[in-house]
């Protein structure tokens, strides 16, 4: 007979704004920000590849805005903080190649209200999509992901708000937290990884001290009680980075974007896809429910599955996964709460969330990078269904 393992590590990495994938994301999400402050009904899957000085930015994109595809790229370039001409990127000497055409209408007919074979909006793509919360954060977010995030972020507001003082920092960086849980639960930071893109004159030590220092204002003291260990640029030089040194895309940093590998994904990207794909807007309401659920006290941990057929409003299945933490109701009963309290058809969900209208306290453009979950700036983080939950569960008892 197997034990139950009481003691285990995990890791989660996080990338900085910098990173070439993260380029691409945020170039992408700020044509869909573009595209959407001026026709809400925009429907964008845009697509961006960045490397050497050169931008390249693809995709469908139907909508009534009149865009500067080229000055949107170079202005996310440029607040990124790549505007040094001669370092191989930069959004003074960048090209931007533009090839975007309309969606297509086989998709539009069944996401478009009316149209098709249901009269509903439709889900814009068959797939699942998980979200996911846990009580062992402030934000509900697991532990290694969440401070791996703050790592970066920290570095990034340094970098932005101190050029002079931290003129060695460039904007391409990485981390990367170990965390061991004692019955799941995180007692002690192990290892932290930090890799930062610097300039040629940079001291290893000064980046070094750097990190610690980081390190001691974002994680909390009861997880540093022990001593860490620290990687920190580990092949001795990065020097070269950002999409001069790695090609980037759109798109492919998903573990990053989301949990940082607890819990199950779908497997669907975000970045520079507007709401009415389900990839994007059914992740968020999904982080939104298992939030508002381990808010309530409904249970320590929770992910929540959803699935859509393509042009379909409601969903095919729902799932409830508490990892037996779940305190009032079992995962059955759970989940006939959740499909009680809460409306998952995409129509439902844009509206619930306002995922047409970004605007002054949140855009797409800030999910680029940090994380698509545990900062409260975005709608979906909100925990303003908990009095309703706690209600119907009474109710259901």
């Amino acid at each position: 007979m197997s034990k139950i393992k009481t003691t285990h590590v995990f890791t989660s990495e996080s990338v900085s704004e910098g990173h070439p994938d993260k380029v691409c994301d945020r170039v992408s999400d700020a044509i869909l920000d573009a595209c959407l402050m001026q026709d809400p009904d925009s429907r964008v899957a845009c697509e961006t590849l960045c490397t050497t000085d050169l931008i390249v930015v693809s995709g469908e994109i139907t909508t009534k805005a009149k865009v500067n595809w080229q000055q949107i790229a170079l202005d996310a370039v440029s607040d990124i903080g790549y505007n040094v001409p001669g370092v191989g990127f930069s959004s003074e000497n960048a090209k931007v190649m533009v090839a975007i055409h309309q969606q297509s209408g086989d998709i539009s007919q069944g996401v478009t209200e009316g149209e098709g074979l249901y009269k509903e909006q439709g889900a814009g793509d068959q797939g699942m999509m998980f979200g996911y919360a846990s009580s062992e954060t402030p934000a509900l977010m697991p532990a290694p992901i969440f401070y791996a995030h703050k790592i970066v972020e920290e570095f990034a507001r340094l970098r932005k708000s101190d050029p002079v003082k931290y003129a060695y920092l460039r904007p391409d960086a990485k981390s990367q937290v170990s965390i061991r849980y004692e019955s799941g639960v995180p007692v002690a930071v192990q290892t932290v990884v930090v890799s930062h893109q610097h300039t040629p004159d940079m001291p290893i030590e000064w980046l070094t001290a750097l990190v610690k220092e980081v390190v001691a204002r974002v994680i909390p003291a009861e997880l540093r009680q022990e001593e860490i260990t620290y990687f920190v640029n580990p092949t001795g030089r990065f020097e070269i980075g950002g999409p001069h040194g790695d090609t980037g895309l759109t798109g492919r940093k998903i573990i990053v974007d989301t949990y940082g590998g607890v819990g199950s994904h779908g497997g669907g990207a975000f970045s520079g896809k507007d709401p009415s794909k389900v990839d994007r807007s059914a992740a968020y309401y999904c982080r939104y429910i298992a939030k508002n659920l381990v808010a309530a006290g409904l249970a320590e941990k929770c992910e929540i599955q959803v699935a859509y057929a393509i042009g379909v409003a409601q969903p095919i299945s729902v799932n409830v996964d508490t990892y037996g933490t779940g305190k009032v109701l079992s995962d059955d009963m759970l989940e006939k709460l959740v499909c009680k309290v809460f409306d998952m058809r995409p129509a439902a969900i844009i509206e619930t969330l306002k995922l047409k209208h970004p605007g002054n306290t949140w855009c797409y453009a800030d999910t680029a990078a940090y994380g698509h979950f545990g900062r409260d700036i975005f709608p979906w983080e909100k925990t303003d269904c908990v009095e309703k939950l706690q209600s119907a569960a009474a109710a259901m008892r």
